[in-house]
C-alpha cells in the first residue's frame, strides 16, 4: 500500500492533483479543500493517500492531513458511500465540522454534500455514532475519537501532547499494522515509534 507521495505538484484539475515524484507521475484523486490546502504547481507536496483496488481499477486518493483520510476510511465503510461520496462530504465539511455533525447526529449538516441525499446522510450519521463512539477535545480543535483501545490510545497520545490529527494518524497508522485485536500497550507504543518519524 502507499501510504503517502512526497513530490512536485506537477498539476491539478476539478477532482485530482498530478504528483511528480522521482520522475513519475501519480494521478491522485482529491476533495477540493485539499486541492485548497497543497499549495501552487510547482511546488514541493505531501499528501497522505489510500489505494483503492478493486477488479478493473487501482485508484490512489490523495489527503492534505491525516485526520481527512482518516474520516475517508470511515465514511467509505458506510453502505452507500463510495470514494466518490467520501471526496464529496470531505469537500463540503472539514473533519471539525464532521465530527460535529455526527456527534450532534445533524444530518442536514452531512446532507450539504453533492450526491448525498436525507437516506444517505441520515445512514451515515447514524453508524459513524456508533463507530466514533466519544469526541476528544484536543487543542488543535475537535477530533475523532475511535471506539475501545484506538480511543484509549488517541487519548493516551492527546495527554501526552500531541496534536488532535497526529494522534489519531498515528493510532490509525499502528491499527493498520497490529490489526483490529491489538492491546492498548502495544497501540500506544506503536503509535509513539510512528509519531516520531
Amino acid at each position: 500500500m502507499i501510504a503517502h507521495l512526497k513530490g512536485r505538484l506537477d498539476a491539478t484539475g476539478l477532482d485530482h492533483a498530478v504528483v511528480d515524484v522521482g520522475g513519475v507521475g501519480y494521478l491522485v484523486g482529491c476533495s477540493s479543500r485539499t486541492l485548497a490546502a497543497i499549495g501552487p504547481v510547482g511546488e514541493a507536496v505531501m499528501l497522505h493517500t489510500e489505494m483503492l483496488v478493486a477488479e478493473d481499477f487501482i485508484r490512489l486518493v490523495g489527503f492534505a492531513t491525516a485526520s481527512e483520510r482518516d474520516w475517508f476510511r470511515l465514511l467509505t465503510g458506510v453502505q452507500g458511500v463510495g470514494a466518490r461520496v467520501a471526496l464529496a462530504i470531505l469537500s463540503a465539511l472539514d473533519p471539525a465540522d464532521l465530527s460535529r455533525a455526527i456527534a450532534a447526529q445533524d444530518k442536514a449538516m452531512v446532507a450539504r454534500a453533492n450526491g448525498v441525499g436525507p437516506k444517505l446522510a441520515e445512514r451515515i450519521v447514524r453508524e459513524l455514532k456508533d463507530k466514533i463512539g466519544g469526541v476528544a477535545i484536543g487543542s488543535a480543535g475537535v477530533t475523532v475519537a475511535p471506539v475501545g483501545a484506538g480511543g484509549d490510545a488517541v487519548s493516551a497520545l492527546l495527554n501526552l501532547g500531541f496534536r488532535p490529527a497526529e494522534a489519531s494518524g498515528a493510532v490509525a497508522a499502528a491499527e493498520e499494522e497490529l490489526g483490529g485485536g491489538a492491546t492498548l500497550d502495544a497501540l500506544v507504543r506503536l503509535a509513539l515509534r510512528k509519531a516520531a518519524k
